[in-house]
């Protein structure tokens, strides 16, 4: 269960969050540096239709647009129209990027189709029946790391669905998370087996809960491990989202660091 109190999952026999190494590791992204955050209510649907031209090379059409917001599907139209090859111009291949990149952010690894982020805190209450952000790190980080969700380790008690590990990659450094190689369809994915989830969740006992540590030593995370803010991870600070402030509480889950942990207050 998620308690807003603590921002961290409760277990029978401990408790859990993700945590900035988590973030860091699974995604490779940094923690460090100035942040991203803000919205921009000024501009109107034509002067957004220019910004788009100029950064990610197309307009959308106004349908495709809601104040700041941007369909996705929008974007896979656009990129699929595009073929790079040695002769594409710089500033083609630059808005490329861009816009697959901004694919990436909005459509996998934090999408939101409601146009209303819910976060955890909000999304667990009584009632709620939609969540967006950052699902993507969620599943991944409770496969890698709750032993008894561990494909390999405790998952082959149940059928996960998506449990498909990538060993043969061709991009070289890419981030931890993307040995995952997930192919869903409804009858695979978790929802058709929350309830043997939860029941595994609940049979934990304290001497099987143990964390699953990140092996900082493999060839995977050593790819793009030089970027690395260890020295961060277990820091206690304020997470800001446009108006949404949590707190960063590593102290409470010390063992996700392979150390002893004392009572939190």
């Amino acid at each position: 269960m998620w308690r807003f109190e603590t921002h961290s999952f409760h277990f029978c026999v401990a408790e859990a969050t993700i945590t900035l190494q988590d973030v860091q590791v699974i995604w490779g992204l940094p923690i460090d540096g100035e942040p991203v955050s803000g919205t921009d209510l000024k501009r109107t649907s034509v002067q957004w239709q220019e910004y788009c031209m100029q950064y990610i090379g197309f307009a959308p059409e106004e349908g495709a647009l809601k104040g700041s917001w941007l369909q996705v599907k929008a974007i896979i139209s656009h990129i699929s129209l595009v073929h790079i090859t040695l002769d594409t111009p710089h500033l083609t291949v630059v808005q490329y990027a861009r816009a697959v990149a901004l694919l990436l952010l909005g459509g996998m690894m934090c999408p939101d189709s409601s146009g209303n982020f819910r976060e955890l805190c909000n999304a667990s209450e009584k009632g709620k029946a939609a969540i967006g952000g950052a699902l993507q790190l969620v599943q991944i980080w409770d496969w890698s790391r709750i032993i008894p969700l561990c494909p390999g380790l405790g998952a082959p008690r149940v059928h996960m669905g998506s449990h498909q590990i990538d060993n043969n990659r061709v991009l070289p450094g890419a981030p931890y998370g993307a040995m995952w190689n997930c192919e869903h369809t409804f009858p695979r994915t978790v929802r058709t087996t929350v309830r043997v989830i939860r029941d595994i969740l609940d049979e934990m006992q304290y001497d099987q809960f143990i964390w699953q540590l990140y092996d900082m030593e493999s060839n995977v995370i050593m790819a793009y491990a030089g970027d690395f803010n260890p020295q961060l991870w277990r820091s206690i600070c304020p997470l800001i989202f446009y108006a949404i402030v949590e707190m960063h509480h590593p102290e409470r889950v010390l063992r996700q660091f392979g150390m002893m942990q004392n009572i939190p207050d």
